[in-house]
Parts: C-alpha cells; structure tokens; sequence
C-alpha cells in the first residue's frame, strides 16, 4: 500500500489541559543502530576528565602566577557524519579521536580551548572577548556565600536586626544585564537568610541588605543596608517528616514491582537497550542527561530504524515578576549560569525512585578540573503506572463479547537537578508504541520575601507575589520556560518540517445539510521563518502553550528571545547547541537561538533540528506552603504514519500472577 507521509507527533501538556503540537517528517536513508563496546558518543569518563586537567594546566607555565580555573568540561561532539560512518560499522580498531570542549578563567580571561584526547595535545585556544561569562562553578559559589559571615558591615546588620550570624545561610544569583556596556568583572548578588529553628532557610530571608562579590578576586565589592523588615517566622516551614506534629495526613499504601528475572532492559556502557527501543545516555555538567541515537525496531521492517539523534534540555529560562530595587535582577537561566550536571542530586533508592530502578553515576570537573563524582545521578526504570496501552470492548457481535486490552509499561530514564530553592525532575519515557515523552516536574521550595503585612486586607500596594503568611510574600509571580534541543533524524537526516494547520472549511453544496467542517492543511517550512510557532498565531494542532508575557524590549526577554516562540527550526550546526549561546551569565542575547534564525536558512529536505519551548506561569498559592507539591509539563513525540500499523498489537499479554490466598482478620 502506499503510505502516508512519516511524521511524529508532539504532545505537550500542563496540570489542567492538554495541548498537541503537530509536526511531520518527511523521510529519506535509514541508518544502522549501534551494536559494539566503546561508544563516540559516550561523556568524558573520570580518567579523561583528570587527562584534560594535567593537559590544560600544563599548557601554562606552572611556575608562573597563572590562576587557572575549570569551568565546562565536555565531549567536543564529533561531526555527525563521522559518527554515523562509524556506527554503520562500528569497530573498536578504528576508534574516533576523542576531544574535550573546556571553557577555562585564565588571569580574568575566558578562554575555549580544543583538548586531542588520542593525542594528549590542545588543538586550540581562543580568548573569547565579547559580552557574557561561562558557567559558575560550584566551588566559587560556594566560596562566595561565605565571604558576608566574616564580612564585618555584615555582622553589624546582622546585630542590627538581633539575628545571630551564626544561623545565617547565604545563596549566590547572577545578575543579569540591563542596558548599556557590558560588566568588566564577573559578579554575582549574594542573599542571606535564617535558618534558625528550620531548615527551610529560603522562607526566612534577610531583607534590605545588597553584597555584590567579584568571583575573581573572591572579595565582597559592594555592600548596602537600606532597610529593616522582620525575618519571617520560623514556626510550620520545616518540611522535614521529623518535625512533623499531629494530625497527619493519610498514610500512602507503598508498592513494590516484582521483577523475578531483574530488570527488563538492557545496560551496556552508556547504550541502553529495552523492548523495541535502542538509545544512548549520556551526562553532562551543563544540560543534564542527554539522549542520543534513539532508534525503534519495525516489525514488519525487520530492522532499527532512527528517530532521534540528540536530545537534551538546551536551557530554562526564569524571570521573576518583581521590578523592585531589591529584586530586579533575579531573571536566571539556570543551565548555561549554574549546570544542571553540576546541580545533579544524588537520587534516594525508594523515592525518587520506585525499586526496580538501576543507578549510573555522573563526572564532571570541578573548579580546579579534577574529577566530581555524582552518585546515582541517573535512575533507570521500567514504569508500571497501571494504564492501558490500548484496549478495546465489541459489543455488536450478536451473542458475544469481545474484550482485548495491554497494559502500558515504559522505561524512564531521571535525574533531578537542584538549583538554589527549587528541584527539576528531568524524565525521558520510552512507550513500546514508538512514542517519546519528556517532562520536567517542579518541586521544592518557594523563593519568599519579608513583608510588613501579616493579612491580605492590609495590603494596599503591589506586592509582586501572593501573601502566605505572617510577614511572608510567596516570590514571586515568575515563569520556567524550558527549551528543548531536538536533533530529530526520522529515518535518517534530510528532513523537512511541515506543519498542519487547521481550517474551517465552508460546505458549498445542496446535498448536505452542513454548512461547516474543519480540515487539516499541511505546509511545509522552506526557510527558518517559516517554521516558528507561537500559541494562538493561528488555528493548529498546537493548542494552548505557555509564552512569554514580557516586552520584547525589556532585557531579560532580549536575553531569552528564544522562549518567544514555541517551536522554532534551524539546520544542523554542531557550534547551535545552548539557546542562550556559549557565554549565558551576564550576557546581552548576542548568541542565542533567536539570532541564528535571523539568517533565515534553507531547512527543507536537510537536516534539521527542532526546539521545543515548555513553559509555565507560576503564580505561588497557599498550597505551595512551605513546599511545592510536584508541577509537570512536558511533550511526547509520537509516530504517524511511520509505521504500517499498530506497532503494538502484538505485544504479548503478561501472564498472570498468583497471588496467595490472603484471609481478613476480625
């Protein structure tokens, strides 16, 4: 039979509705999935992280007053075409040279430097001179929150508002650009809070004071203490079960999966193989986990056939709604200025994770380049959830009944990275039927600010946020936008886009008695241009997605101009990988996605890469006191008209389970 045209669809959706972004594929050559040990694709593994610091700090005089510090270590990606060459025929002779990508401070300097793993040499090293600064690093975070508590000016306030230094925490926020000349010194803002008798420190903050501290030369070089307001209290913020006072809530019945002959999938090296599904996994200190050559098996093709080259979370944008003084500033893109890797939480077997879930740990090199590990950075796990993957009841057969119904079982793959106050539960899900779904989940902990208002009838002023208790405004109304990197090679790499925009069609003839229908109307992207969406242009497949309420002119959005649409098309280009561009903290939106589309370039039949904008608008609300009950959103990427027919109607039913016999007591 003749087929349709091969496509996937994405599927987005938020707490209270659904919405479907549509996109097809046009497709071209298959390409043969990976069978072997040593991978092109794989992270920089511990031995070669400590490789690239010995060649690094080599390749400046040791003995001089060289200040040298690390931060982003990486896989410098092989171009696309080696790989795929070599994946064709994959061999552990004829292996592809292994680089590193490492931005580094030298002397105040930036520097992108070019590491020849094979060789132990550097290829290259360019001073970067423009606007924007590479990632902060753990380690001068950390560093820079200490400086205020031996900070004499810091002492006297702390005096000042009888708080015992001893409790105060302090948090490091970049801040931003907002006009005019770029910053000459890489700064960050440090807060401070209290955390006497909770340990939920981000609700009791320490109003009116302003540090600003050069990460450079680690020293505190502004300082300000204007005003005075109230630490909030401390009594119903911890979150901790310990703390926890009588009447609890209901107890949650537990549940456990019994997998007899272990996990149902597959773990070699960093390729992961599960049912009809094939992928790699890899970690990296800035975007997380990334996902790449995820191929399915086509029954009635006898043979992988690829969906997905690369994948990853390319940035989360989040600015605050405060335009205040104090508060201003905090508008942060949280992967290229803090690193989702770098933020990686050790995951909690039982719950961040159900029992069968297996562990791999992260690398990346910290401050000084030598080796961080991250525990159980990773879980994998097959997902019971207890729906159906599809079923069906016929009732229309005279004297009979026939009922065939599959439960769905998928295998995730998590990481959670926490950044500051707020948790990202990273999850990509792989169904049998061929779909990918990917969905953030916010929790954690709400960012507050000190009020003088202990009810909402006192307030008569704007407050930027929502009242949540004594002296305590939920901060604030704010935005996550998240911006997914789709390399998508649908049966191989020239692609096109085409979009399906729903018409209403007006019925002409005599014949019927209807007047209306709408039809769906397929145009195909030539140029970049053509190919951005944003909710509400037109009538689509899209439905309702979340966009930015900002101006366009006002300089966070110029700095996130890449959240402006919801879907956005380029080329492939292996330099187009962060939306924000290289150098994000204090950057001016000189190098982001917004600015390579300018070019508007051919995208038809090439091979193309689709972003994706999630977004949310939270605006805090009681029940997000004193911690936030999970937020998801996210989209799944399913085939149509990609296989010849249901790809799982013949999977096989389970057995049934034999439970004992179980008697109730009296």
């Amino acid at each position: 039979m003749k087929k349709q045209q091969s496509s996937f669809i994405a599927m987005a959706s938020t707490l209270k509705m659904v919405f479907m972004l549509l996109f097809s594929i046009l497709t071209i050559s298959p390409v043969s999935c990976y069978k072997g040990a040593h991978h092109p694709l794989d992270p920089l593994s511990p031995k070669e992280l400590t490789l690239v610091q010995t060649i690094v700090k080599k390749s400046y005089n040791p003995s001089s007053n060289n200040s040298i510090s690390f931060h982003y270590v990486g896989l410098d990606e092989p171009e696309k075409p080696t790989v795929l060459s070599w994946l064709s025929k994959p061999s552990t002779e004829t292996l592809i040279p292994r680089r590193a990508l490492v931005f580094t401070r030298v002397n105040e300097q930036t520097h992108e430097i070019i590491v020849d793993l094979s060789k132990r040499i550097i290829v290259s090293d360019e001073v970067y001179k423009g606007p924007g600064y590479p990632l902060l690093t753990a380690d001068e975070q950390v560093a820079a929150i200490q400086l205020p508590l031996t900070y004499g000016p810091f002492i006297e306030s702390a005096k000042k508002r009888d708080l015992n230094v001893s409790y105060a925490v302090c948090s490091t926020f970049t801040v931003g650009w907002y006009g005019g000349a770029e910053r000459t010194k890489r700064v960050v803002k440090v807060q401070c809070y209290y955390n006497k008798d909770t340990v939920n420190l981000y609700l009791r903050p320490i109003e009116g004071i302003q540090i600003v501290v050069d990460l450079d030369k680690m020293e505190i070089v502004e300082y300000s203490d204007t005003f005075k307001i109230p630490v909030p209290k401390a009594d119903g913020t911890d979150y901790r079960f310990s703390e926890q006072k009588p009447p609890f809530g209901p107890r949650i019945n537990g549940a456990a999966i019994m997998q007899t002959k272990g996990p149902g999938f597959e773990i070699d090296g960093h390729t992961i193989r599960w049912v009809n599904w094939e992928f790699h996994l890899a970690f990296d200190v800035r975007v997380g986990p990334i996902i790449s050559l995820a191929s399915i098996y086509d029954p009635e093709k006898h043979t992988y056939r690829s969906v997905l080259y690369r994948g990853h979370i390319s940035e989360l944008f989040v600015p605050y709604m405060d335009p205040t003084e104090e508060y201003y500033y905090k508008t942060f893109f949280d992967c290229g200025e803090f690193g989702f890797g770098q933020n990686a939480a050790s995951l909690v077997p039982l719950a961040d994770c159900p029992n069968n879930a297996v562990f791999m740990d992260g690398y990346y090199a910290a401050h000084d380049g030598s080796t961080v590990k991250v525990p159980n950075a990773f879980c994998i796990f097959e997902r019971h959830a207890g729906d159906i993957m599809w079923r069906h009841t016929e009732l229309g057969i005279p004297n009979r009944v026939i009922t065939e119904a599959r439960p769905e079982v998928s295998l995730v793959v998590r990481m959670v990275a926490t950044i500051g106050n707020y948790d990202h539960i990273i999850d990509w899900e792989f169904k049998p039927s061929g779909s990918i779904k990917a969905q953030v989940g916010l929790s954690g902990v709400l960012e507050v600010k000190s009020t003088t208002f202990t009810n909402v009838d006192q307030i008569n002023e704007e407050v930027y946020g929502t009242l949540l208790g004594d002296n305590t405004i939920g901060f604030k109304n704010h935005d996550h936008f998240l911006t997914y990197r789709l390399d998508l090679d649908i049966d191989g790499v020239a692609n096109s886009f085409v979009k399906q925009n729903l018409v209403t069609k007006h019925v002409n003839d005599e014949v019927s008695p209807r007047k209306s229908y709408w039809a769906v109307v397929s145009e195909t992207a030539k140029t970049e241009s053509e190919a951005k969406i944003r909710s509400g242009m037109a009538p689509s497949d899209l439905g309702q997605l979340r966009t930015p309420l900002l101006l366009e002119d006002d300089y966070p959005q110029i700095r996130g101009a890449f959240t402006k649409y919801n879907v956005w098309v380029t080329p492939y280009n292996k330099s187009e990988v962060w939306a924000g561009g290289k150098y994000v903290d204090q950057s001016q939106g000189q190098d982001t996605l917004a600015v390579w589309t300018l070019r508007d370039r051919k995208i038809e039949n090439e091979d193309i890469v689709l972003w994706h904008v999630v977004g949310y608008h939270h605006s805090p609300c009681q029940e997000d006191f004193p911690v936030m009950p999970t937020l998801s959103a996210g989209f799944e990427l399913r085939p149509t008209n990609f296989f010849e027919r249901n790809p799982v109607l013949k999977v096989l039913p389970p057995k049934p389970v034999r439970w004992p016999n179980c008697t109730a007591k009296p």
